[in-house]
């Protein structure tokens, strides 16, 4: 009898999530005036973009997804034990901002005046006591949220709920935030994840708005109307072929990102152990070509000298940091010889030589063909061994097996 009621409290409990989000997305949809796959972001939405973004270049941080996923394991100490390798590890100095939790640090359920609160047990002193921890290592903090009534872990969203929790993560000192599309119920995307825009614009605090939708609904069509960044693709993992994967989906959509509207191909891998140091080398050079956020998810308490040397290259991170804000372009691919061009606002450019085969190659091209501005001779820095040399234009090297060689060529004077 028992498991009856229960089951049928729990069918109650679901028709009114439904109604309440069918009632409210439609609510929405109506005074939107657009639906997602024609809610195309004009020229003037990014040049509003640039103007009024906290993400005028990519974020760089920290992430604890891919270290804890969500199994309520992430507590105050090993964040704050994160913070602190961050400084003591060179990476907030060469230029990592952020640490950012991830979905599962709520507690079950709402607290009694209807806001979101932080797992008691896990998060003792609250959030606005570990976002002030945070700051005072000189970093900024982010937290995690879905459009809808539940997140992916299956606890409390915002959903309905935007102006409230948007207020309340203000309260706490947040200042990005991971929004994602879990427990939405299929109600239109655009007018969701808007919602939530308005409600962080409104708060008066520079909160930088990361939109998670896997890529499903073509972000990077309409979220310069609503956030800073956006996924453009599923998770990634440890894994050279999804790490790649997500490299060609988001190497498309150069022409979608600049100065506070980022394509988000998922977080960095480097240092979590099952890739080689090559591979990670080359995950954190496509990453930088294509003017992606560099966020890590590894364990720093862990990680290697050769993954923290590849993490702290600084002029690598000038690529992926470059103001001018341009995405990066393949300019030719051929049996899996990927080369790729990004314009840097000095007038140089960077150059990735990509070797994705299982055998070492030569890859070749030009500076006129990357888009160099002629010259008689250029520079040739190697952004990895620090080399320097001079070409009349040929850009030439041997790449080894999933290696990549990455150059910043700057016309001679």
């Amino acid at each position: 009898m028992n498991r009856r009621l229960r089951a049928a409290r729990k069918r109650t409990a679901a028709l009114a999530t439904s109604l309440s989000l069918l009632a409210y997305g439609t609510a929405l949809a109506a005074t939107a005036g657009v639906a997602a796959d024609v809610a195309t972001a004009s020229p003037a939405d990014a040049a509003a973009a640039a103007e009024s973004s906290p993400a005028l270049t990519p974020p760089m941080g920290y992430n604890n997804y891919y270290v804890t996923l969500c199994k309520g394991t992430l507590t105050e100490a090993d964040v704050k034990r994160t913070a602190d390798l961050m400084v003591s590890q060179g990476l907030t100095a060469a230029g990592y901002q952020y640490v950012n939790l991830d979905d599962c640090w709520q507690a079950q359920e709402r607290d009694s005046s209807g806001n979101l609160a932080p797992d008691p047990v896990r998060f003792p002193n609250g959030m606005k006591a570990l976002a002030d921890y945070v700051h005072s290592k000189g970093m900024k903090f982010g937290i995690y949220s879905s459009a809808g009534i539940k997140t992916c872990g299956g606890l409390p969203a915002s959903f309905n709920h935007e102006q409230q929790d948007a207020d309340q993560f203000a309260s706490w000192g947040v200042d990005y935030l991971k929004y994602d599309n879990c427990g939405n119920d299929g109600i239109d995307v655009y007018p969701r994840f808007k919602a939530m825009g308005e409600a962080l614009k409104a708060t008066g605090r520079p909160i930088v708005y990361s939109i998670c939708d896997g890529g499903e609904n073509k972000p990077w069509k309409w979220t310069p109307r609503v956030g800073d960044l956006w996924r453009t693709t599923t998770d990634t993992g440890d894994n050279w072929q999804k790490v790649i994967n997500r490299a060609h989906l988001n190497q498309r959509l150069a022409q979608y990102a600049g100065p506070g509207a980022w394509n988000d191909p998922d977080m960095l891998m480097v240092g979590r152990g099952r890739m080689t140091d090559t591979e990670y080398r080359t995950q954190f050079s496509l990453w930088s070509m294509m003017a992606a956020p560099l966020l890590m998810s590894t364990d720093l308490s862990k990680v290697s000298a050769a993954s923290l040397e590849t993490l702290r290259n600084t002029d690598v991170i000038a690529v992926d940091q470059d103001p001018l804000g341009k995405q990066g372009t393949v300019i030719s691919n051929s049996g899996g010889l990927v080369v790729m061009s990004k314009p840097l606002h000095d007038g140089s450019r960077a150059v990735s030589l990509t070797n994705e085969t299982d055998t070492t190659q030569t890859l070749t091209t030009t500076a006129t063909a990357a888009g160099v501005p002629g010259a008689a001779s250029y520079t040739v820095k190697d952004l990895w061994t620090k080399n320097i040399s001079t070409s009349t234009g040929t850009i030439s090297a041997s790449v080894p097996s999933h290696g990549t060689v990455m150059y910043r060529i700057t016309p001679a004077t």
